[in-house]
């Protein structure tokens, strides 16, 4: 294997893992700050390292079309604002490891509201796929729970669902944008509205809560979910991603799952069950059925795009 492909395959496992970790980082978020004040202080953090990086690589922003700024508001309402709120008041009510295995079903959802919305292709493995997922989170809500004062919610895991919409309908609305949008532009400037749009909130919320009183362990918990949660997971991203197949690259969705349960147990001390096993393993499938659907998509495509120039070149 050569070492840019090694290196690749290491900075979107680091990106994978980095992101199973923002659950952890929520799930403490919403039981330290209020969510709208803590939303407020990580998007505006992020937004300024988001907008040196932005001047240092792009040397300045490029200019923006009125339809791509529309949609750069839909992203961040729906990636953003809703993701997040749903995302940590779920995390209030629901453990981080059910969290991270619902969240790890986002991939599915995306290829079902892409079919809705965009019309794409909806295959059988996509729709197997799609069932598991459902399996899988049926299997979560009705495992039960064997531990006293373990958290297991309906409601929780409904919100974090509602987050893994939003989560689809980002990467829905970011097809529509220009491609002269690079990603660094996309993610600094729909990180820069979802700051705008909690920001009224995070005033709101801010009158007379006592900042004095909460733990440095707090404060560093916003830094790391905007400086490293948010920021490095997508260098490291956007750097790995150029050199692999966009399929293979889809395999490393399954790590943030498996990252987040593991980073509960260690680091929440959340009781092991053994159907976060079987959700972990639903959601594992089920993105393996849509990376092998995306495969077979693409050879038939080039097979056809073949064909079209051998008759071309026939006439």
């Amino acid at each position: 294997m050569k070492k840019g492909v090694l290196l690749s395959y290491l900075q979107i496992t680091g990106a994978m893992i980095i992101v199973g970790s923002n659950i952890i980082a929520g799930k403490l978020i919403s039981h330290g700050f209020p969510i709208f004040i803590a939303s407020t202080l990580r998007f505006a953090l992020a937004s300024l390292l988001l907008l040196l990086l932005v001047m240092k690589f792009e040397r300045g922003f490029p200019r923006v079309m009125k339809r791509d700024l529309l949609n750069i508001f839909f992203i961040s309402f729906f990636g953003n604002f809703l993701y997040s709120i749903f995302l940590l008041y779920g995390l209030r009510l629901t453990s981080a490891s059910e969290s991270g295995i619902i969240a790890g079903s986002a991939p599915v959802v995306t290829a079902v509201l892409s079919y809705i919305f965009l019309h794409e292709r909806l295959g059988k493995k996509k729709i197997f796929g799609l069932l598991l997922v459902i399996l899988g989170i049926v299997t979560l809500n009705l495992s039960g729970n064997p531990l006293p004062g373990a958290m297991h919610s309906v409601i929780g895991d409904l919100l974090i669902g509602g987050s893994v919409i939003g989560e689809a309908l980002w990467t829905i609305f970011g097809k529509t944008i220009s491609p002269k949008v690079t990603p660094l532009v996309l993610t600094a400037l729909t990180t820069f509205s979802g700051f705008l749009l909690f920001l009224p909130f995070g005033v709101v919320q801010s009158i007379g809560f006592p900042f004095q009183s909460l733990p440095a362990s707090d404060w560093l918990v916003i830094v790391y979910y905007a400086a490293v949660g948010t920021v490095g997971a997508y260098l490291l991203w956007y750097r790995g991603i150029p050199k692999l197949p966009a399929s293979t690259a889809g395999m490393f969705v399954g790590i943030m799952p498996v990252s987040a349960v593991i980073l509960s147990y260690v680091l929440l001390k959340e009781p092991f069950l053994w159907t976060h096993l079987l959700g972990i393993l639903c959601v594992l499938v089920a993105l393996a059925c849509i990376t092998v659907d995306l495969r077979s998509h693409k050879r038939r495509s080039n097979s056809s795009q073949s064909g079209s120039v051998e008759q071309g070149i026939g006439k």
